[in-house]
């Protein structure tokens, strides 16, 4: 018998003026080019910018 388990992949985000953390997954976020709004303190850039690091923003256009 095979098994398999999905493994929900999880974008780590970093807010380049507050520099809050968090992580979220691909489908709860915008595309990488979106403008998109830190929860913390509302700032506004693309959400690549948000991205920790260049796998992160690879692994999000790769899962959207």
């Amino acid at each position: 018998m095979l098994f398999t388990t999905m493994v929900e992949a999880y974008i780590r985000l970093l807010c380049p003026e507050c520099k809050k953390d968090w992580e979220s997954t691909p489908t709860d976020l915008p595309a990488h080019d979106t403008t998109f709004h830190c929860p913390n303190c509302h700032a506004s850039r693309r959400l690549a910018e948000f991205t920790r690091t260049d796998r992160d923003l690879q692994t999000l256009k790769g899962l959207q």
